[in-house]
């Protein structure tokens, strides 16, 4: 595999004619943050889609892992339980339970129905909520309902969910958007801390947010790599100027 946590060979896939992916090829390395830029219809999120299981490739191949596994023959739920968790932009907590009631039940336990009808919190799940809490910025709104968050604590809450299933590679689309400027610092902050144990994608337009996470940037278009290299780098790229920065 070439030491990836995650390889993308050769994928495409159509939607009615439309190459939504073409030929598409990078990876994603253990312990990497790494930024996903590209104009609208660039491929971004199919990418995700396909790497999730929720939109199968015509032809390519996507691997994980030193077991080299093809996501491409497992389920949603199979991908998320070999350790790939994914944020959408728009946050999806559940808004009637406390902060730490959504903490607590993203924890990484057991998730047949037997195992949660009889499941009850224990002091390591309780210290572990409270550890991840302190590392959204939200310790002191864990009796909080989810619903009275703001958008931007929203966010960071389905983060922390996603961090409570233990991940080794997160998928993380758009964070910045809607967010104020102290809570975009914030989310920079929680992505580059949170990828100092994992593999961290983000997919995101707000240039000066993608600067401050300080990695390595994948600009896409039309489906396939267009430049790769630092946001530095890929900026002056001239290619990238004429399809993304220069509209």
């Amino acid at each position: 595999m070439s030491g990836a946590l995650l390889e993308v060979d050769g994928v495409s896939v159509s939607f009615d004619g439309f190459k939504a992916i073409n030929n598409l090829s990078f990876n994603i390395f253990a312990g990497e943050l790494h930024a996903i830029i590209g104009p609208n219809g660039a491929g971004k999120t199919t990418f995700m889609d396909i790497v999730t299981g929720k939109t199968r490739p015509d032809s390519g191949e996507v691997r994980w892992g030193d077991d080299n596994i093809s996501l491409l023959t497992k389920s949603e739920s199979d991908i998320a339980r070999l350790g790939i968790g994914r944020k959408f932009q728009k946050p999806t907590v559940f808004e009637d339970q406390s902060v730490k009631d959504n903490l607590m039940m993203a924890l990484r336990n057991k998730r047949s129905p037997f195992a949660v009808l009889f499941y009850q919190s224990n002091k390591e799940d309780l210290e572990k909520v409270e550890t991840i809490a302190g590392e959204i910025g939200l310790s002191e709104h864990l009796s909080r309902r989810a619903g009275d968050l703001s958008h931007g604590q929203k966010q960071w809450l389905e983060i922390g969910m996603l961090l409570s299933q233990d991940p080794q590679l997160l998928l993380v689309d758009e964070p910045a958007a809607g967010m104020t400027v102290d809570e975009r610092n914030h989310t920079v902050e929680l992505l580059v801390e949170a990828a100092k144990t994992r593999a961290v994608v983000v997919i995101e337009h707000d240039m000066e947010f993608i600067r401050n996470l300080d990695c390595k940037v994948t600009v896409l278009h039309e489906g396939s790599v267009l430049a790769e290299g630092s946001l530095d780098a890929v900026v002056k790229n001239q290619n990238v100027i004429d399809v993304y920065l220069g509209r």
